[in-house]
């Protein structure tokens, strides 16, 4: 594993906001005026080193009447992607707001700030490997406006698909101690969620942000995404405590869009693997009872060590430094040394330009 370099020659190592950390960045265009009161819809897509991806899903958005309107309205945040053309191009389009911060925040933080930045009762989360279908918004608002959604329901997953069209797993249980060794022995695509093969709305327990309708109401009450997590887990968290304070999540098949690269569908490189893993440690010390927490800490652990005895065998000095520093998180996980931890996920984040820039342009 090479991570001193990413593809294009750039060094990888884009810094990275420690938490509630991350300064705006100004662009070239203009000005805004607020959005008007009558925007019913947010939508926020969080960039990070995906602009080609981004701006493709901007297109495909604003083909929707409710945008042209202002019943919707779309929030860029850019978590500290190098400098890239189609930034001040997207940020010009009606309808667009970017804001582009110097480091990179982590996703829920990104994610809590375009929700700050927007109005409207209801927020829309989208990836930027996304496909969506012309009048998308339309549909959306559509079936968050109608008369017979009850009034609790403050989370909606819509159905996702693979780049060959065949269904992908977005809903799942929760995690469980039994659920995530049992998955240790199944195909990555099934471990932490399922196929929902059910063709009429219904509960579930958790759905992927990946593509995420909640109403702001929900949203607020909860002070947003939890942002102790970096990257991942942070939409199961979301989920079981909109569940604890009597929020239904639901699961509604009527609208579906293309998943490009989910996790379980590329390379997982030992930096990636370790803010992966923090997530789950993360989630495991706030939902689990203290054995429980204190049990998969150990197979992590213990996962790491042989991972870098292996990364030393093989000669590669950068992974195995990398599964040292991921050893050392699940014991700052553990007893809650929160500022060392978030050190770690530094160091891990400085590296993940080159991986996410592999996926860039390729949602054609």
């Amino acid at each position: 594993m090479a991570l001193a370099h990413s593809p294009d020659g750039t060094s990888p190592h884009a810094p990275v906001a420690a938490p509630g950390h991350g300064h705006e960045l100004a662009l070239t265009a203009p000005r805004r005026a607020p959005a008007p009161p009558a925007t019913e819809l947010a939508v926020v897509v969080v960039n990070f080193c995906q602009w080609q991806n981004t701006a493709r899903l901007v297109r495909q958005l604003r083909r929707s009447a409710v945008v042209r309107t202002g019943a919707a309205q779309i929030q860029i945040i850019d978590n500290g992607s190098p400098a890239h053309p189609l930034a001040a191009r997207v940020a010009r389009l009606r309808g667009v707001s970017v804001r582009r911060y110097d480091a990179n925040l982590g996703f829920a933080a990104a994610v809590n700030r375009g929700c700050r930045q927007s109005t409207g009762p209801w927020v829309l989360l989208l990836n930027p490997d996304i496909t969506v279908p012309d009048g998308f918004l339309d549909d959306v608002l559509g079936r968050a406006a109608r008369g017979d959604l009850p009034a609790d329901v403050g989370v909606i997953g819509f159905r996702l698909l693979n780049r060959d069209g065949s269904p992908q797993p977005s809903t799942g249980p929760f995690p469980s101690l039994g659920r995530t060794l049992a998955g240790l022995c199944l195909p990555r695509a099934r471990r932490k969620c399922h196929v929902n093969r059910r063709t009429v709305q219904s509960p579930v327990e958790w759905a992927t942000g990946g593509c995420l309708l909640v109403r702001r109401e929900c949203f607020e009450q909860l002070n947003g995404l939890d942002e102790s997590f970096f990257l991942y887990y942070e939409d199961v968290d979301f989920c079981r405590r909109a569940a604890a304070n009597g929020w239904q999540v639901w699961f509604d098949p009527a609208l579906q869009v293309t998943h490009h690269w989910p996790l379980h569908a590329r390379r997982v490189p030992p930096p990636l693997r370790l803010v992966t893993r923090h997530a789950l440690l993360t989630y495991t010390r706030r939902h689990w009872s203290g054995w429980q927490a204190r049990l998969l800490s150990s197979a992590v652990w213990a996962e790491a060590g042989a991972r870098q005895l292996w990364a030393k065998v093989r000669g590669d000095s950068d992974a195995a430094r990398c599964f040292d520093q991921m050893r050392r998180l699940v014991s700052d996980v553990a007893v809650g040394r929160q500022q060392e931890a978030a050190e770690r996920i530094r160091f891990a984040a400085s590296f993940l330009h080159p991986i996410a820039a592999e996926q860039d342009g390729r949602t054609e």
